[in-house]
């Protein structure tokens, strides 16, 4: 890998100034480049090489992303266009003109959708698993559905007329119902009547094996409550029905005078529930009377509004991805404890006292982190505890961990995101429990999020104090552990001590440090750090010598980063980002960003760990890089609006791990890669590439058949990690 481009390209980027690139020319649109993430995701669905029910999951995913994306991000557009605010986007486009861009392209990925769906639904009937399955009905089965509806789903629903005596019913957000059109038997007379569907009611019925046999049919609730209508309506005549979804404008905004964050989030959770419908989705065959009432009634003026002969509300297919088929799944996996830990007899702190240790998630198990937290519970040498919680699940085995340790008389802070987007609801319950069991919580900051993943213990050793840390790149979450890819760092460094004990003060009292030894924070200096280590890079090659950015996140949005990873290529630097969704930044335009490549990696694993590396002088990988881990993607919210951490590796053997093992592997993939086309922001699927074997590399295989060095312990004398090499050309 060269360290500049070569002499004829050089000439011919040089002939274009880059400072006259409009910003349309400099930047791709966040909202698209979100779009073309899910349309990754999507692909995967599509993927013949994936089992089934993996493939069924992929499609859910995408439909749970595209319902976010709408509630947020176009929400969020909309209520913009309605105030009349005309803030320009980094590619300097309106609002309005964003809307337009994205109505398109939304619907296209939805249609893209419902042929993946199709595509999905013969291959898996061919397995004996049927969706939706009213095809399949034969008279068992028909009369054991209807007596289910009378038992389960009549007695839960209720029937609505929809005329100037009674008021419009409300339809919660992500809710489904069904509206008819009738008429009475007795005099003839005209009704509409609305039908919503509980959410506690399951998405999809499954007809038991006793009357199915082998085969297993689903059939989605929306269409039972159509079928059985003359259960609902006796004395009636039904001349039409259709079936609708409603999205609402989910964003919750905090008002600067909330001072009872608590108390205001209460009654947020409840506005979002009530938000501004932003999308209604129906179905094809809807009766034309009852389409015309409901649009009438719900004020769609800025809504979206789709119809659709397929299935309404893809993301409740995760329900049959349950089917007990593990010959339609990927081959169950089950992460490794670190050896280390287990050498010490399973105490994790004298592992962590003896040396630093990284795992590398979810291919090394998440519970050596709530070990450490249940271990300090228990020990009577540890005086106090302080905690980080962004997301941690329903069920947390992180909080009772905190509320044993403060009902065993420690110490215990906890700092709960009350801001954290769809999980504020959990957040509040969990923050109620911790009270009760002595646990000091805070919320933090009114205006930032605080988004760092640290847990601090205080341990009393040898007539003294020691601090041990655990820095993570992803949430302690019971769930998202087990699919997401993440580090979690500890250490025993008293410098990063020092600096975890000083930022959580700056969380709790808002006192800001005034000096940090090696951790950077945003909002303060974690974003002038980064420049700072560009910029070095830049020197580096305006000297002649080897210069190298090595990044691995989930976003790139920020401008002023962007803009100083074009310098950095227009000096020479060589830059390789790992992207998994929203980029921003276009690499490859000549004499803009000529030595910038972009690549987003989508696989069994959501990849989320956050790597920052620069060779500092050094071709990479090198032993003298400077190697960081962060909870902090590139974005403006994470550098500006949250509070973040920014963790430098210093100990040889993680540096070994985190640069030539995690970060080289994301870079060496050829199997689940995208490259991004700096002029269309298109993802080009790579094709199997020269990178470790002939035939490709999968990282996701790597580490679940190689598990990493560090907390290997002794292991590693019997079983070696194959090494990882870089080969010209494949980076």
């Amino acid at each position: 890998m060269s360290t500049a481009p070569d002499t004829p390209e050089a000439e011919q980027s040089a002939a274009i100034d880059p400072e006259q690139l409009s910003p349309e020319e400099r930047y791709f649109n966040r909202e698209m480049s979100w779009l073309s993430f899910n349309e990754r995701v999507l692909e995967e669905a599509r993927r013949a090489s994936y089992p089934l029910l993996e493939r069924m999951r992929f499609l859910s995913i995408s439909g749970s992303n595209l319902d976010e994306f709408m509630m947020i991000r176009v929400a969020g557009l909309a209520g913009q266009v309605r105030s009349g605010v005309a803030e320009m986007s980094l590619d300097a486009r309106t609002p309005k003109q964003q809307l337009a861009a994205l109505s398109a392209r939304f619907r296209e990925l939805e249609e893209r959708q419902q042929a993946a769906l199709l595509e999905l639904l013969p291959l898996l009937a061919e397995q004996g698993i049927h969706i939706k399955g009213e095809d399949r009905l034969d008279e068992a089965s028909d009369a054991w559905l209807r007596q289910y509806f009378l038992d389960h789903i009549m007695p839960v629903i209720t029937p609505q007329a929809i005329d100037p005596a009674h008021p419009f019913p409300f339809v919660a957000n992500l809710g489904i119902g069904a509206l008819f059109n009738l008429t009475r038997n007795e005099d003839g007379s005209q009704l509409v009547e609305m039908v919503l569907i509980p959410s506690a009611l399951p998405r999809f019925v499954r007809i038991p094996e006793e009357v199915a046999g082998d085969e297993a049919i689903y059939v989605a609730i929306e269409r039972l409550v159509v079928r059985f209508a003359d259960l609902l309506f006796p004395g009636f005549t039904i001349n039409g029905d259709g079936v609708f979804r409603v999205l609402r404008d989910s964003d919750i905004e905090v008002e600067e005078e909330a001072e009872d964050l608590v108390r205001y989030f209460r009654s947020a959770i409840q506005r979002r529930r009530r938000g501004q419908v932003i999308m209604l989705e129906i179905d094809e065959g809807f009766d034309a009377e009852a389409e015309e009432l409901l649009r009438d009634k719900l004020e769609l003026e800025q809504a979206s509004i789709t119809k659709t002969s397929g299935m309404l509300g893809i993301v409740g297919l995760a329900e049959v991805v349950e089917e007990d088929r593990p010959d339609l799944k990927f081959p169950p996996f089950s992460p490794r404890y670190p050896e280390r830990v287990m050498e010490h007899d399973g105490d994790v702190f004298a592992a962590i006292h003896e040396k630093d240790m990284v795992i590398h998630h979810p291919y090394e198990s998440f519970e050596v982190v709530v070990d450490f937290l249940r271990q300090a519970a228990a020990d009577p040498n540890v005086v106090s505890i302080k905690q980080s919680l962004y997301r941690a699940g329903q069920q947390s085995s992180v909080i009772n961990a905190l509320c044993e340790a403060a009902e065993n008389g420690k110490s215990v802070t906890a700092v709960v995101e009350l801001k954290a987007r769809f999980d504020e609801e959990q957040n509040l319950k969990w923050a109620g429990e911790l009270e009760r069991s002595g646990v000091q919580v805070i919320y933090g900051f009114i205006d930032w999020k605080t988004h760092a993943k640290i847990s601090m213990v205080v341990r009393q050793e040898d007539g003294g104090y020691r601090t041990y840390c655990h820095f993570g790149t992803g949430n302690y979450h019971p769930v998202t552990t087990k699919i997401y890819t993440d580090l979690s760092y500890f250490t025993a460094d008293p410098a990063l001590g020092r600096d975890a004990a000083k930022l959580f003060n700056f969380i709790t009292g808002y006192v800001e440090p005034d000096r940090l030894e090696r951790l950077a924070i945003s909002p303060l200096n974690l974003r002038d750090r980064l420049l700072a280590d560009i910029e070095a890079e830049i020197a580096f090659a305006r000297k002649g010598k080897p210069a190298t950015i090595w990044w691995k996140m989930n976003q790139i949005t920020e401008k002023t980063v962007i803009d100083k990873l074009y310098e950095a290529s227009q000096a020479g630097v060589q830059v390789v980002i790992v992207c998994r969704g929203i980029c921003c930044l276009r690499p490859g335009v000549p004499g803009l960003s000529d030595n910038i490549t972009v690549k987003s990696i989508i696989g069994r694993f959501l990849e989320h760990g956050r790597i920052y590396a620069f060779g500092n002088g050094q071709p990479l990988p090198s032993d003298k890089a400077k190697v960081y881990i962060s909870s902090a993607d590139v974005m403006d919210r994470n550098l500006y609006r949250r509070v973040e951490a920014l963790v430098p590796i210093i100990n040889d053997t993680v540096h070994d791990q985190v640069l030539e093992q995690v970060l080289l592997a994301n870079l060496l993939d050829t199997e689940q890669s995208w490259l991004l086309d700096g002029e269309t922001g298109d993802y080009e699927r790579v094709e199997s590439e020269p990178g470790l074997e002939e035939d490709g590399f999968n990282c996701h295989e790597y580490f679940m058949t190689n598990p990493s060095l560090s907390g290997r312990g002794d292991a590693l004398k019997e079983d070696r990690i194959p090494k990882l090499t870089l080969r010209k050309g494949a980076v």
